[in-house]
């Protein structure tokens, strides 16, 4: 169950800083922590947990309380290359760059497992 957002204006390494504050939290937990983030790259990143959990609601028929954060990649897109025209003819070169945001959320499993009893010997 996962969410990918391609080709977003946002640098992988600012994206990145957003994406460790919710790395393996609760889906609910992290919506509400990026709510509150005042960074672009918290609202971006919101959308794409909120579709990542929609996802797994409505096709895996999962229930949201349960879900959590198996992996957030922020991995580095295209480069627009853009310049700025300086002195003497000469340009600077302007590199914007974007990023591929890759949301995987999953059902946590019950810890509480129940141990089989061994059936006690009895006495002959």
């Amino acid at each position: 169950m996962k969410a990918i957002l391609r080709k977003v204006r946002i640098s992988p390494k600012k994206a990145n800083l957003i994406a460790a504050l919710v790395r393996n939290k609760n889906v609910q937990e992290a919506i509400d922590i990026l709510k509150f983030t005042p960074k672009k790259g918290a609202l971006i990143l919101r959308k794409v947990v909120e579709s990542a959990a929609a996802n797994a609601e409505h096709n895996f028929k999962q229930n949201l309380d349960s879900l959590y954060i198996k992996e957030i990649l922020v991995t580095e897109g295209i480069t627009y290359k853009r310049s700025i025209p300086i002195s003497r003819g000469r340009m600077h070169p302007i590199l914007k760059r974007t990023s591929h945001i890759t949301v995987k959320v999953e059902a946590k499993k019950d810890t509480k497992t129940v141990k089989s009893e061994k059936p006690k010997k009895q006495p002959k």
